[in-house]
């Protein structure tokens, strides 16, 4: 996750000196949003990084379910920053629509738009990698962002070809909206993923339904119920009440916990579990959903 966070930062420092070259030589509207995109981009993936190091920090004293939940809130840092970028994007295509202009240098803007879509797509490709490794909510986030921006480079290409060699000058601002809605398209899953995350939004319900198969394999389990789970960055938090036979004694019921945890760990091995004993058959309130 650290190298990943630091494969991002490098990317968007490269791809923020490559476009402000290419923005004073060509003035394109739509190289101009790629730009302000990748600058906004470096701050979210400093903003990543070093929230993936508070998160990678142990629990401690003041903080006993570790510190997780700062990936969620560097991803909504990161909304923040977006957002901005494309309302500032948005009000320039805007302007270039009242008053459309020709591009110049139009080889340097490719040259340098082919150059950011390929080192985006190499990072890309690791992120995607960090994510099946780690479950990361941060890489996450910054994943989506590069993937728009994937996107958002065709765009440019399109609008200088299209702008100096057809003619077509309005074609530079429209995909330059285009991408800003592109962007705010990828804003909107960012800030829905940190909030779930922030609010202790409940596991998909097949975890759910894998949690409770899990433990009624065990055959001294008698029923399980009041189910909860949560998410804190890499880390899953799951309780339950664990319905055993009245008549074991303490050993017995602490064993058997102690064997559906197991059992629980091997399908879920970064999550934290507490079970709680019940004899079977007890009339206690109980979850209604």
């Amino acid at each position: 996750m650290q190298l990943a966070g630091a494969a991002s930062i490098s990317v968007a420092t490269a791809l923020v000196a490559l476009k402000v070259w290419a923005w004073l030589a060509t003035g394109s509207v739509a190289l101009l949003s790629s730009l302000a995109d990748s600058v906004l981009d470096l701050f979210a993936s400093i903003i990543t990084f070093y929230a993936l190091r508070v998160a990678a920090a142990p629990a401690d004293r003041e903080h006993r379910f570790g510190h997780g939940k700062s990936e969620a809130i560097a991803g909504l840092a990161q909304t923040l920053i977006i957002t901005a970028s494309a309302l500032y994007v948005g009000v320039q295509a805007v302007l270039r629509l009242i008053e459309p202009a020709q591009i110049t240098a139009p080889g340097v803007g490719i040259g340098v738009m082919v150059a950011s879509l390929g080192l985006t797509i190499l990072l890309v490709a690791f992120q995607h990698f960090v994510i099946r490794e780690t479950q990361s909510l941060a890489i996450s986030a910054d994943a989506v962002h590069y993937q728009a921006d994937i996107l958002t480079n065709i765009a440019v290409l399109a609008a200088i070809g299209m702008n100096y060699w057809l003619g077509w000058y309005v074609a530079d601002p429209i995909l330059g909206l285009v991408v800003v809605g592109l962007i705010l398209g990828s804003v909107r899953k960012i800030a829905i993923a940190a909030i779930d995350v922030l609010l202790d939004r409940e596991l998909p319900a097949e975890v759910r339904r894998s949690i409770r198969e899990a433990a009624q394999e065990h055959p001294a389990v008698r029923g399980v119920h009041d189910i909860r789970t949560r998410s804190a960055g890499v880390a899953e938090f799951i309780q339950f009440h664990l319905e055993l036979d009245p008549e074991i004694t303490l050993s017995d019921a602490h064993r058997i916990s102690d064997e559906v945890e197991d059992a629980i760990k091997r399908r879920f091995p970064r999550a934290e579990i507490i079970i709680h004993a019940d004899p079977h058959g007890i009339n206690e309130p109980r979850d209604v959903f």
